[in-house]
């Protein structure tokens, strides 16, 4: 492994579960700035802002300020404003991230007239049947769907949750069209987050619990990757994958080792 400049980590899963540190996470990251690293928490939770974020982290413990945070409601925001300015946008959501959506136009609830795009989040108790018929009726008049990520579940302290892949997938099928993914997996997610921290992917690694979104993700971008044996992470899922992790860690606890051997 080539000697690396920065870290993209993963919050959920990686970090934490239901908020609360995994044993040794919060150690690793002291670590990990003490020794100079450059990082940036990358993730695709849609349920709280950047600031949000930041706080319960700094909370628990971990040295991270809101500008270490990078969120697929924010990169979403700046792919609407560059790629649909001033769409009025329907938007299914679990949480409410509005702060991070700067010059994004959101249509209420009760607006019935035809938006310009829908925009899928996290899912939760707002994705109802209604809500879901709605968008399903708009696709077929042939607004676009973007989704900030396409994650079938993720990990709470009382098991694996439904996210919104779930619900994307059959609808996608229903309606006949494919998403415009914004989040992780997305290339454009960790060229931002490379432009972030100002290096390139040949000097940047990236830690996840999703061998697929995070890790494999990761390298087709030319970031090294680093799946970690917490959160979301299942053998089956791992022995199934499309494609082999740069290297494989029982927990982000494990990292400092990993990049002090490499150093």
């Amino acid at each position: 492994m080539e000697r690396i400049g920065a870290a993209l980590i993963d919050i959920d899963g990686v970090l934490t579960v239901s908020w609360k540190p995994l044993p040794g996470t919060v150690e690793a990251m002291e670590r990990l700035r003490a020794a100079g690293l450059p990082l940036a928490l990358v993730t695709n939770n849609t349920s709280r802002t950047r600031a949000a974020i930041a706080v319960k982290l700094a909370s628990a413990g971990f040295p991270v300020g809101v500008d270490d945070i990078l969120t697929a409601p924010a990169v979403t925001a700046a792919y609407l404003r560059d790629r649909y300015p001033g769409a009025r946008c329907l938007f299914l959501n679990s949480g409410d991230v509005r702060d991070d959506l700067d010059g994004v136009t959101l249509v209420a609830e009760t607006d019935e007239t035809t938006p310009d795009v829908v925009v899928f989040g996290g899912a939760g108790d707002e994705f109802t049947y209604a809500s879901l018929n709605r968008a399903f009726r708009e696709l077929q008049r042939g607004v676009p769907l973007i989704a900030m990520h396409r994650n079938l579940y993720w990990r709470t302290s009382e098991g694996l949750d439904l996210d919104t892949g779930a619900f994307l997938l059959g609808l996608e099928r229903a309606a006949r069209v494919e998403a415009e993914v914004t989040g992780k997996p997305a290339d454009a997610f960790f060229a931002t987050a490379l432009a972030h921290l100002g290096v390139t992917a040949s000097e940047a690694l990236m830690v996840g619990d999703d061998i697929e979104s995070d890790v494999l993700a990761a390298q087709r971008s030319g970031i090294t990757g680093v799946l970690v044996r917490t959160g979301k992470y299942l053998p089956e899922t791992h022995a199934s994958a499309s494609g082999a992790p740069d290297h494989v860690l029982d927990s982000f606890a494990d990292l400092p080792g990993l990049l002090e051997g490499a150093g």
